[in-house]
């Protein structure tokens, strides 16, 4: 059960008539419908967000099939099955969902999905409460006007939303982009306690590789269209591949890099916070 890809290809149509730009080049991947933190990375241009796209079907393959969980997308419109199924299962939390609030209230625009999804009111309601609750909204923004909050808070609204009607995986694309840091932090913290304590599996297009580094447990690297890298983060950074995804290193690993260098330590790259680092050096004997 999950999302799998069997030799999916996707273009758009060019800027002549008859022309089309490749943006998938023919995909084999699996990804399990639990358990799962996985981040997608790769310069623009290079595949990340039309590969996301049709993990919920927001996008059709123009060769290939997806598969998810017992649903079966292919390039035939007429043959697919209807797409409220597959949306209920995997959330999609946009770049800015922030911009999709529209409701009255904070709390009514949490329940929106889950009632357009055929929860009953009451189980909206006990949702959204427990969702809000698990952002850190507190009970007096629940009236309010999603429009009156900070950046931050319409950012957990929008994310409360997704959350509420309990999808199975969760896309998120670049999901602490135009946050501070402090709540860029919560937000992912947020992301990792549903990940290991729900066992939802959690897929992230992101060009923060300090939130690969930390938080993801499998990289893919688009490269032309292609999965270029499929592995471990450490894998990933341990090797050119990196490079050839146009990556750049996290910042522990930079520092790891200038310690093992400068002061010629041993310094392992399974470190993977500032805290872990630390801890770790007061074990050296320099």
């Amino acid at each position: 059960m999950g999302i799998s890809f069997k030799e999916v290809k996707h273009q758009y149509p060019g800027l002549k008539k008859n022309e089309y730009v490749a943006a998938l080049n023919g995909i084999n991947l699996d990804i399990s419908g639990k358990d799962e933190f996985v981040a997608i990375v790769g310069k623009t241009g290079s595949g990340k967000s039309t590969l996301v796209q049709h993990m919920n079907a927001l996008l059709l393959p123009t060769s290939g099939v997806v598969s998810i969980d017992d649903f079966v997308i292919t390039p035939k419109k007429k043959k697919n099955p209807k797409l409220k199924p597959i949306r209920k299962k995997i959330g999609f939390v946009f770049q800015f969902p922030e911009y999709q609030l529209f409701e009255e209230s904070v709390l009514k625009d949490i329940m929106f999905a889950p009632i357009n999804f055929g929860f009953t009111k009451e189980e909206a309601l006990e949702n959204a409460k427990k969702a809000a609750e698990l952002l850190g909204i507190s009970s007096d923004l629940l009236e309010k006007s999603p429009f009156n909050l900070s950046g931050g808070q319409m950012r957990k609204v929008a994310i409360a939303g997704i959350l509420a009607y309990n999808p199975d995986i969760l896309l998120l694309d670049e999901p602490t982009r135009g946050l501070d840091p402090k709540t860029a932090l919560e937000v992912m913290q947020i992301f990792s306690k549903i990940n290991k304590d729900m066992h939802k599996t959690i897929i992230v297009i992101t060009h923060d590789m300090n939130i690969v580094y930390e938080y993801a447990d499998r990289v893919i690297g688009m490269k032309d269209g292609l999965i270029h890298f499929d592995g471990t983060p450490k894998e990933l950074f341990s090797s050119p591949k990196y490079l050839e995804c146009h990556l750049t290193k996290p910042d522990i690993l930079k520092l790891i890099d200038y310690l093992n260098q400068r002061l010629n330590l041993n310094l392992s790259y399974d470190i993977k916070t500032e805290n872990e680092l630390i801890a770790k050096l007061k074990d050296v004997s320099l």
